[in-house]
């Protein structure tokens, strides 16, 4: 099943780094925007793999909008916003 995350890139002086608020720890780097979504598309889907291998709850994309303030950086010139869709695995839930 397929679902849109938001992910937010932040152009740096030589490359993009990326992240998805609805998913601490998921990030990811690249050269430019285009590697950037590639890479975190990967990232992402391989984060929510190992989640549903574990058994732990299944973040949902529920982040609707970003407030800058809490990571503005004087390195960063500019970010980027957009829903990623990703690939995500269906959870067998357990049955009693």
């Amino acid at each position: 099943m397929k679902q849109k995350f938001m992910v937010v890139y932040e152009h740096l002086e030589h490359n993009y780094s990326g992240f998805s608020p609805d998913i601490p720890g998921a990030g990811s780097v690249g050269d430019d925007l285009n590697e950037m979504r590639a890479m975190m598309k990967e990232c992402l889907e391989l984060y929510l793999s190992a989640i549903a291998e574990d058994g732990e709850p299944m973040p949902l994309p529920v982040t609707t909008s970003f407030d800058f303030g809490e990571i503005r950086v004087e390195s960063v010139d500019h970010y980027v916003v957009e829903w990623l869709e990703v690939e995500v695995p269906e959870v067998q839930l357990a049955t009693r």
